[in-house]
């Protein structure tokens, strides 16, 4: 019955490895993304994988079904800790309502770590390998800023959805860059000064950003600014700008820098993004987790992953990379 029960639990996962193939002396450690299509979490679970096979460690994914999906985390968790993993990365969804299943986790053993997301409060989990997206949003603000020179503007801001850490610290990142009244990067609530004539929802999403932008633009025409939470959201909103025959009038910033968001950047879609590195923080966590099952030395604190300008056009007094320094690093590949 226990081996009935045991296997229905690897198939319930996507996992890097027939079941047949564990080995007893092998560390077993589970992936968990808020999604499997969004392009950052992709590239996150091949660097997981990469690096599980350099280090003879056996890897178990899983996600939810959308960005915000507690439920599917929660039950990706409690199976890979069913089947043996003594180190779970996960990208939190809830920054708040996955913190119960984290600790049963940690109870029986299992070092948890978050990767890009950090939970609330961070000290739920052993340790957090991330970008500050706060630094994140400031520097596309920065630069937004420099490149109005001093020009009124209407910003549109399409966001991750209420009350998540990542959609917050950027937006308000972002605020603070361009000089305007904002948030600090403690707290999830969005700021919204004069300036911000329209705010929506995106889940990250290509589509979402799409119908943000375009009800945006019904609300006030006159938009010249727009930040997104990410480039999949940018992509859309580009669409609606382009249907408007706006895309010349209007500028896109946006974060993660992901190969397909550079090739935006240089196609002059989107004006600038900060980049991040997904599969730096997945091969830190596996690295973490081969650590911890052969010494029983746990991960523990922040460490931030890095941030990158990259912009199609320099400005002065505002550092950034070009777009082929971007591709030759986008997701974090050397």
């Amino acid at each position: 019955m226990k081996k009935l029960t045991l296997a229905a639990t690897f198939a319930s996962l996507a996992i890097a490895a027939p079941l047949a193939t564990f080995a007893a002396d092998q560390p077993v450690i589970g992936l968990i993304t808020k999604t499997e299509t969004n392009p950052f979490f992709v590239k996150m679970k091949e660097g997981a994988s990469e690096e599980a096979k350099v280090k003879g460690a056996k890897l178990m994914t899983g996600a939810g079904k959308v960005d915000g999906d507690n439920a599917g985390q929660v039950s990706a968790m409690e199976n890979m800790v069913a089947a043996g993993a003594k180190t779970i990365l996960i990208t939190p969804s809830d920054a708040k309502a996955i913190i119960p299943s984290i600790k049963k986790a940690q109870d029986k053993g299992v070092m948890v770590i978050a990767l890009d997301s950090p939970t609330d409060p961070l000290s739920a989990v052993d340790a957090l390998f991330a970008t500050d997206n706060y630094k994140a949003g400031v520097l596309i603000g920065q630069y937004a800023k420099a490149s109005f020179a001093g020009k009124p503007v209407k910003i549109a801001t399409l966001d991750l959805f209420p009350g998540n850490p990542v959609g917050a610290q950027r937006h308000n990142g972002f605020l603070q860059g361009f000089g305007l009244a904002s948030n600090d990067a403690k707290t999830n609530e969005l700021a919204k000064p004069a300036e911000v004539v329209c705010s929506a929802d995106t889940y990250g999403d290509h589509a979402k950003g799409q119908t943000a932008m375009e009800n945006c633009l019904q609300k006030n025409p006159d938009i010249n600014l727009v930040y997104t939470i990410n480039e999949p959201a940018a992509a859309g909103a580009y669409n609606a700008l382009q249907k408007a025959g706006k895309e010349k009038s209007v500028m896109i910033v946006s974060i993660d820098g992901g190969c397909d968001g550079i090739k935006d950047v240089a196609a002059g879609k989107i004006a600038a993004t900060s980049q991040q590195y997904p599969l730096k923080m997945a091969s830190m966590g596996v690295d973490a987790g081969v650590e911890y099952a052969s010494t029983g030395k746990k991960a523990s604190g922040y460490t931030d992953t890095g941030a990158t300008l990259i912009a199609a056009k320099p400005i002065a007094g505002v550092e950034s990379k070009d777009t082929t320094v971007g591709h030759d690093l986008c997701w974090g590949k050397k």
